[in-house]
């Protein structure tokens, strides 16, 4: 694997203010989108169009997740309220309404039933995601806990807030067992490796910090870019990944040494996104795509040399 090659597939515009969230469904050919507008879009990507809007919002939505147990799609707002919606059959089958500040982070476990959800107000709260019920919450940090991450095992959680700490969390009792401080500024995403090996950190301080597992000491720090790293992805399949920053670049590394494969810019001679990037994620092995202030979201061809 000595270089990529990167080009752009799809322009998908529609979206009428800047675009906050991406996530997959249950098949490559599903996207959905948003953000600022009123209503959550999903896109069919065989055709590269607007599909429909799965549903209308009263306020800003900061969070998509999707369980594929259910096939459901997890929606939180900047009112403070999470809402379930079953993609195939088009139909709301719960509003969670617990928070009162807007939702930044949503997370379901594999293993067992539960979701997670992260606010502004500085709390965490679990779900029951049989009949969407609330099992407990806690307090994680005084800010905006703004990111969340599971490991591969799924019995480690690190939420990343405001404050710019990271704390990590045991899955099975949802007790803290460590904090890190490493960053100087707010953290704005994070991520488990596929391998469960090492923790990936962004912040509003442009860092990538790189963490090993087994300690969550400090392996490596990366200034990867100019501003605030806003989402952090690992490729499907190869030991590469993503980072998407308020830069407006899209940057791709080596997993193996965290060296710099491709710089996806307009001072690299791109056509890609004029304002801040605010998420990125892989559709498939050849494919990602990333949602901007710009109101675009692109769709990204890759092909390993």
């Amino acid at each position: 694997m000595n270089r990529i090659e990167v080009n752009k597939k799809y322009t998908l515009s529609g979206h009428q203010n800047p675009i906050f969230a991406v996530e997959t469904g249950s098949t490559p050919s599903m996207l959905f989108t948003a953000g600022n507008d009123k209503g959550v879009v999903e896109w069919d990507l065989d055709v590269g169009k607007f599909k429909r809007i799965l549903l209308p919002v009263k306020s800003s939505v900061y969070a998509l997740h999707y369980l594929p147990a259910g096939k459901l799609l997890a929606i939180g707002e900047r009112s403070g309220l999470v809402t379930i919606v079953d993609v195939e059959k088009h139909l709301v089958v719960a509003r969670l309404q617990h928070h009162e500040k807007p939702i930044f982070g949503i997370q379901a476990f594999r293993t067992k039933p539960e979701l997670i959800v992260s606010s502004e107000d500085g709390t965490v709260s679990i779900w029951d995601t049989v009949n969407f019920k609330l099992l407990y919450h806690f307090n994680v940090s005084a800010e905006t806990v703004r990111c969340i991450a599971l490991n591969r095992t799924e019995d480690t959680i690190a939420f990343g807030a405001k404050d710019s700490k990271i704390r990590l969390f045991h899955a099975r009792d949802y007790l803290q067992f460590q904090e890190i401080n490493e960053h100087s500024a707010a953290i704005t995403a994070l991520t488990f490796s596929p391998d469960g090996n090492f923790l990936l950190t962004g912040g509003r301080d442009a860092q990538l910090n790189v963490f090993e597992t087994k300690d969550f000491l400090l392996n490596r720090n990366i200034t990867a870019h100019m501003f605030s790293i806003y989402g952090i992805a690992y490729h499907p399949s190869f030991p590469l990944f993503t980072t998407a920053s308020r830069d407006k670049s899209i940057k791709i590394w080596r997993a193996t040494d965290y060296s710099l494969m491709k710089n996806i810019s307009l001072e690299k001679g791109y056509e890609t996104h004029r304002l801040s990037i605010n998420n990125i994620t892989w559709i498939n092995d050849h494919t990602f795509a990333s949602v901007s202030d710009d109101k675009m979201v692109l769709i990204w061809n890759t092909e390993l040399i």
